[in-house]
C-alpha cells in the first residue's frame, strides 16, 4: 500500500514548526552559481519505440488500485485511477516533462502568456484550431469559464476538494477570436500553468448538479487520445476506447483496460496472462528478473539471476543435497526411503509448477524509475514530547538517511540518495538540499537537545496501574486500537514495544539461544523478529548474556559505537513514542524502514511502541485523525509547489467549533514564516525570486522537525516484453497515443542497459 495519497494535484504535502531565536537558517544554496536542483536521479524506463515499429492495434491490460467512485478529478474522493483516466481522456495544457516540469501541450495549446501584469495579472491561451470536443463542438472560452465558476469556491453548490488557483481568477473571457482564452487575475499566482488541466467540457462544470454527479461513472463528452467506453464496477475495470474525432496523432491501441487487481495478486495475473502491465513489489520484482534472465535452451530454466548471479537450483536445492536425497530414497532404512521419495515426488511437483511459472513470466521484464513522491518520517507535533521542537530535533538528528535510502533502494540497483527537499525532488526546477538546516546525523547532539528539553537517562519513574508512557496513545483511544491491533495481519496483537523485550520474560528464555550467542530464529516473537516483515527488531538481542552491549565491562568504559543509550525519562515518565504502521503485505518496505529507525532512536535513549494496524484504517483513523507519534507515509511531487505544498505545511488554525483545522498538514507543526514564504512564492511572477523563497520555506521546514523526507519511492513495474513507451514513467506524464505492442521483427532492438543511472558513491 503505497498512502501516497490521490494524484498528482489532488493532494500534496506537510508544514513546520520554527521557535523565534533558536536557529539561524544558514545561506540558501540558491545563491549559489551552480544550478542547485541538479538532475532527476533516475530516468524513466518505458522502452521507448517510434511510433513507425509499433502495430495498430490491440487492448492494453493495465493492473490499478481501484475502479474510482468518480471520473471528476477536482471531487475529493477522485484517486490515482481517475487522475490516469483524465489524462487519457480530457484536455490539458500542460504535462510534465522527464524533469517533473510543466511543458506546453501543443495538441491543445498553441501558446500561453502573460501579456499583463499591471495593473492585473492577464494571461491569453491561443489553442490549437482543431482541438474539438468528442461531440464535435470546439473547445474554446466557454469551457474555461465554466470551469473557473465551478472551482472558484464562490458557490457552495459545487462539491469540490480543492479551489487553489481558481479563486484568485477576476474574470474569464473570449479573446481576439474564437481560439483564444483571456484571463484576467485578481491577484498575481505565480503557477497559472496549473489551471485549466485537465479541463472539463461545460456540459460537466456547467451547473452543480452536473458537476456533483454527472461525471462520477461516465464522461459522455470528451477531448483526448481515448475515451471512456464503460466504468464496470461488477468487473473490477474502467475500459477506454479509441476517440473517433481525435485529431493528434491517432492512438495505436485499440483500447486501454484498466483492471482493479490488488497488489498481492498481480503476479498470479501476470502468470494467468491476464495483464500486460503492472506496478509491483520488490518480491515479485525480484521474481520477474529472474524469469526474464538468459534460459537454458534445453531445460528453458533461467542460466541467470538478477545481477547476473547464477541462478539457484530446483527450489534451491544443492548437488549435495540431492545426491543425500538420492541415498536415503535408496538406502537400506525402508523407512527414511519412503518418506524420502515421497518427499521427492512433492518436490518435483513444486519445481513443475515454479518452472511452469517461471515460463509464464519470461514473456516480461522489470522497468523501474523512481517515482514522483517520496516518503517521509512525520512526527506529531501536536502534543506530548514532541510537541518540544527540542525533541522532534533530536529525532530527525537520529536518523541515518542514507542508510535508510540505501536499505530500501540499494537492492533494487536504483540510486540511493536520501530526499533533500520537502517541496521538490532532484532534477526539479524548485529542489535544493536544505536539510542542512536542521544537521546531519549526529547522536551526540540529539542527546544534547533531550537532555536540554528536560529528559534525563534512568531518571525516575513513576507508573501507577494502566498509565502510558510518555508519547502513548490517550487513553480514550485504546479500546479503538485494540480492534484494530486485533485485525492486524501477522498472528500478534499489532503492538510492540522497542526496549522492553527484557521485561518479565521467564528465566527459560536465556535458553533459548545458540551456541554463538545469537537468538534462536524459531523462537517466539519477543526475541526481536518481526513475523511479518522478516526483519529483526532493533531490540533483539545480540550479546551473550542477553544484556545491552557494554553492561558488563569494567566502570568507566565507553560503551561501544551503535549500542542503545540507556532509556530517557522526564516527570516520571519514560520517553517512548508511538510508531503506526500498516499492516498489509504491500507494507514490508515500511516496517523494514521502521525496524532500522527504533535502532537509531535507541541508541540516544529514545523507546518506541510500535503499533500495526489494518491498511484501511492507517490514514483515515490514525495519520488524519492525529492518532500517532511516529509514522510513515509518502507524499507525491508537485511542479506547483508555491500551490500544492503550502496546505501540507500550512500552519494549523483554529476552527469556529474549537477543534484545530489542519488541512494537510497532519503533523500539526505549522510557523506563520513558512505561510509567509509561500504566499510571497505564489504572488511573484518572477520564476527565479519564487524558487528562492521556496527554498528558503523549506530550509525553516527543515529547521523545525515535522517531518524528515528519507528516500523517493521506487516504481517498479511488469511489463510485456513487447509493449513500448510504457513502463516506469518517472516523472513524466503518458503519452497514451503512443503505447502500443512492437510489430514483429521490431522486438529485440531495445538497448540491454539499463535506463536509469547507476547509483553514485
Amino acid at each position: 500500500m503505497s498512502h501516497v495519497g490521490v494524484g498528482p494535484r489532488a493532494v500534496m504535502r506537510a508544514v513546520a514548526f520554527l521557535t523565534t531565536g533558536v536557529l539561524a537558517v544558514p545561506a540558501l544554496a540558491g545563491c549559489t552559481s551552480e544550478d542547485p536542483a541538479g538532475k532527476p536521479l533516475a530516468e524513466q524506463d518505458v522502452a521507448a519505440a517510434a511510433r513507425a515499429r509499433i502495430s495498430d492495434g490491440g487492448t492494453l491490460r493495465w493492473a490499478v488500485d481501484s475502479v474510482p467512485d468518480t471520473l471528476n478529478a477536482f471531487q475529493s474522493d477522485a484517486d490515482a485511477t481517475t487522475t490516469r483516466v483524465a489524462q487519457a481522456v480530457l484536455p490539458s495544457m500542460y504535462r510534465m516533462d522527464e524533469t517533473g516540469s510543466p511543458v506546453r501541450n501543443p495538441d491543445y495549446l498553441e501558446s500561453a502568456e502573460v501579456v499583463d501584469t499591471e495593473p492585473k495579472q492577464v494571461v491569453v491561451y491561443k489553442l490549437n484550431q482543431q482541438a474539438v470536443w468528442s461531440d464535435g463542438r470546439e473547445i474554446g472560452a466557454a469551457d474555461f469559464a465554466a470551469q473557473w465558476r465551478a472551482l472558484s469556491g464562490k458557490d457552495s453548490a459545487y462539491w469540490t476538494a480543492r479551489n487553489a488557483g481558481y479563486d484568485r481568477i477576476e474574470k474569464v473571457e473570449r479573446g481576439a477570436n474564437d481560439l483564444e482564452v483571456k484571463v484576467t487575475f485578481s491577484r498575481p499566482y505565480a503557477d497559472w500553468k496549473a489551471l485549466f488541466t485537465p479541463l472539463y467540457p461545460k456540459d460537466v462544470t456547467g451547473t452543480p448538479d452536473a458537476f456533483n454527479d454527472g461525471a462520477r461513472r461516465a464522461l459522455k463528452v470528451s477531448a483526448g487520445p481515448f475515451a471512456v467506453k464503460k466504468v464496470d464496477t461488477k468487473g473490477d475495470q474502467v475500459v477506454l476506447t479509441g476517440n473517433p474525432r481525435w485529431w493528434g496523432e491517432p492512438a495505436k491501441l485499440d483500447e486501454i483496460v484498466l483492471r482493479a487487481v490488488p497488489r498481492d495478486e498481480r503476479v498470479s495475473e501476470l502468470v494467468a496472462g491476464k495483464l500486460d502491465l503492472a506496478e509491483i513489489d520488490p518480491e515479485t520484482a525480484d521474481e520477474v528478473t529472474l524469469a526474464a534472465g538468459p534460459r537454458d535452451p534445453a531445460t528453458g530454466t533461467p542460466l541467470m539471476g538478477p545481477g547476473g548471479t547464477p541462478a539457484a537450483g530446483p527450489q534451491g536445492r544443492s548437488a549435495a543435497e540431492a545426491l543425500r536425497s538420492w541415498a536415503i530414497a535408496n538406502g537400506s532404512d525402508e523407512e527414511a526411503a519412503e518418506e524420502e521419495v515421497l518427499a521427492r515426488e512433492e518436490r518435483g511437483e513444486a519445481e513443475a509448477k515454479a518452472r511452469r511459472r517461471q515460463q509464464a513470466l519470461s514473456g516480461f521484464e522489470l522497468r523501474k524509475s523512481l517515482e514522483p513522491a517520496y516518503t517521509q518520517l512525520a512526527l506529531n507535533g501536536a502534543e506530548g514530547p514532541l510537541a518540544d521542537e527540542r525533541v522532534r530535533r533530536a529525532v530527525a538528528r537520529a536518523l541515518d538517511r542514507e542508510e535508510l535510502a540505501e536499505a530500501v533502494l540499494k537492492p533494487l540497483g536504483l540510486p540511493a540518495e536520501p530526499v533533500g527537499s520537502h517541496l521538490a525532488l532532484s532534477g526539479q526546477p524548485a529542489y535544493a538540499d536544505g536539510s542542512g538546516a536542521l544537521g546531519e546525523q549526529n547522536a551526540k547532539e540529539a542527546r544534547a537537545l533531550l537532555a536540554d528539553a528536560g529528559w534525563v537517562p534512568g531518571g525516575p519513574v513513576k507508573k501507577k496501574d494502566g498509565e502510558e508512557a510518555a508519547g502513548a496513545e490517550k487513553d480514550e483511544n485504546k479500546d479503538e486500537d485494540k480492534k484494530d491491533e486485533e485485525k492486524s495481519e501477522g498472528g500478534d496483537d499489532g503492538t510492540y514495544i522497542v526496549g522492553e523485550d527484557d521485561k518479565n520474560k521467564d528465566d527459560k528464555n536465556k535458553d533459548d539461544k545458540n551456541k554463538d550467542g545469537k537468538n534462536d530464529d524459531a523462537g517466539d516473537a519477543k526475541d526481536g523478529a518481526d513475523r511479518e516483515s522478516g526483519e529483526k527488531h532493533s531490540s533483539g538481542k545480540n550479546t551473550a548474556q542477553g544484556g545491552a552491549p557494554g553492561a558488563y565491562a569494567p566502570k568507566g568504559t565507553a560503551a561501544p559505537a551503535g549500542a542503545a543509550a540507556a532509556p530517557l525519562a522526564k516527570d516520571g515518565k519514560e520517553l517512548t513514542l508511538r510508531f503506526v504502521l500498516p499492516s498489509g503485505p504491500g507494507s514490508g518496505t515500511l516496517r523494514t524502514v521502521a525496524d532500522r529507525i527504533t535502532d537509531m532512536l535507541k541508541e540516544i535513549g529514545i523507546g518506541t511502541r510500535i503499533t500495526k494496524v489494518p491498511d484501511e484504517s492507517y490514514f483515515k483513523d490514525h495519520i488524519a485523525a492525529g492518532e500517532y507519534d511516529l509514522a510513515l507515509y509518502s507524499w507525491p511531487a508537485s511542479a506547483f509547489p508555491a500551490t500544492d505544498a503550502r496546505p501540507i505545511y500550512a500552519k494549523p488554525v483554529p476552527a469556529a467549533d474549537g477543534s484545530l483545522n489542519v488541512a494537510q498538514n497532519y503533523t500539526r507543526v505549522g510557523t506563520d514564516q513558512v505561510d509567509q514564504l509561500f504566499d510571497r512564492a505564489l504572488a511573484t511572477l518572477d520564476q527565479k525570486e519564487s524558487r528562492d523563497l521556496l527554498r528558503k520555506a523549506d530550509s525553516r521546514i527543515w529547521a523545525a522537525a515535522g517531518s524528515v523526507p528519507l528516500y523517493q519511492r521506487p516504481q517498479l513495474t511488469a511489463a510485456r516484453k513487447n509493449l513500448a513507451n510504457a513502463g516506469a514513467f518517472g516523472f513524466g506524464t503518458p503519452v497514451y497515443e503512443d503505447m502500443g505492442f512492437l510489430k514483429k521483427g521490431a522486438q529485440g532492438s531495445r538497448p540491454t542497459a539499463p535506463a536509469s543511472p547507476s547509483p553514485s558513491s
